[in-house]
Parts: C-alpha cells; sequence; structure tokens
C-alpha cells in the first residue's frame, strides 16, 4: 500500500495525486500482485481499481509495465466486500457478509498470499489478528491529514523487519512480519 510519510494513504479529500510509482516501482508492484493468491478489496479501492485496470492494456501509448499490471489484475481472482455495490465485474466476486470470517476462511483455503485493500477492509482484518504482513511504499511526503494506513487498534502490534528497499525515486519499501501472524 502506497503511504505518506506521516502515515496516511489518502488526502483528506480522498485524493491519491501525491503518490509516487516510476517504472522500478511498478515492477515490483507488479512481481508481488504477480505472486498473490487473490486480491481483496473494499468497495472504494475495487471501484478506484475496475474505473482503469481492465482494459488499460488496450491504451497504446502507455508502457509496457503498466500494460502488464492490468492483464496480472484482470486475470487474478478478486473479492470485493460491500454492503452497497450491487455487482462486480473482472474476475470479482462480491461478498456482503462478515468480512472477517470470509477472509479467514480464504486464508485457510489459499496455499498463497492474499493481498488486502482498502482501509476499512484492512482495519477489520488487522482488528481480527489476520494479516500476517505489512507491505508499505512510504512515499516522499507529509500530508497533514486524511485517511490513515492504520486505524486505531485496540492493543499494540509487535513487527518484525523482514525486508526494506529504497528506490531512486525516494519511495521507501517495508515488509514486516506480524508477530503473532496466523492467530
Amino acid at each position: 500500500m502506497m503511504v505518506s510519510l506521516d502515515g496516511y494513504i489518502e488526502t483528506a479529500d480522498h485524493k491519491i495525486d501525491w503518490i509516487t510509482i516510476d517504472e522500478e516501482i511498478h515492477r515490483v508492484a507488479n512481481d508481488e500482485a504477480r505472486e498473490e493468491g487473490m486480491f481483496l478489496y473494499g468497495r472504494r479501492l475495487y471501484d478506484l481499481m475496475a474505473a482503469y485496470w481492465p482494459t488499460a492494456d488496450a491504451d497504446p501509448s502507455i508502457p509496457e509495465y503498466m500494460a502488464e499490471f492490468a492483464r496480472i489484475w484482470r486475470d487474478k481472482p478478486k473479492v470485493v466486500f460491500s454492503k452497497t455495490l450491487q455487482r462486480v465485474d473482472w474476475n470479482s466476486r462480491l461478498v456482503r457478509g462478515d468480512a472477517a470470517a470470509e477472509i479467514r476462511r480464504l486464508k485457510q483455503g489459499s496455499d498463497r498470499d492474499l493481498s488486502i485493500g482498502g482501509p476499512t477492509l484492512a482495519a477489520t482484518a488487522i482488528r481480527h489478528g489476520l494479516i500476517d504482513e505489512y507491505r508499505l511504499m512510504v512515499n516522499p511526503v507529509v500530508l497533514g491529514a486524511g485517511t490513515p494506513f492504520f486505524s486505531a487498534v485496540d492493543r499494540p502490534i509487535s513487527l518484525r523487519l523482514l525486508e526494506r528497499r529504497s528506490f531512486a525515486a525516494g519511495v521507501v519499501y517495508l515488509r514486516y512480519a506480524a508477530a503473532d501472524a496466523g492467530r
């Protein structure tokens, strides 16, 4: 997840135009996406992704690394958690019920990583101890306000650094394991 230095994933008016993503960063995101078993999205992030990526590779003006992500995204199974959407497309399945129970079931039935995107869905997964790893792309910007990467937690979450990587654009990738992962 892209995050500002002060811990926000979007501005107070829900913009993400501050995100730094060049070819180097995009290729890392492509590699991670390719290895994921499935994408789990909240409604707003799904809407954002579905508005662009399903047909992005048909645009001859986009770079190949972006077209590659479009193909990965479109073909990857997705589960969308929403009480307001009526339907989802692009290899997606809609879940209206208990998100924590469904994530737990999906984790138990998969031998590959599941990627959780969207602050509300992630907060639910965090609250129920369903996150094994946190992967952050820390962007060199301070937003001052917005949607926080971490919502309020009811207990401290101990993490262990697994990987860190710096990019020429000033973005730092941090990958942490949750100390209580898998409970």
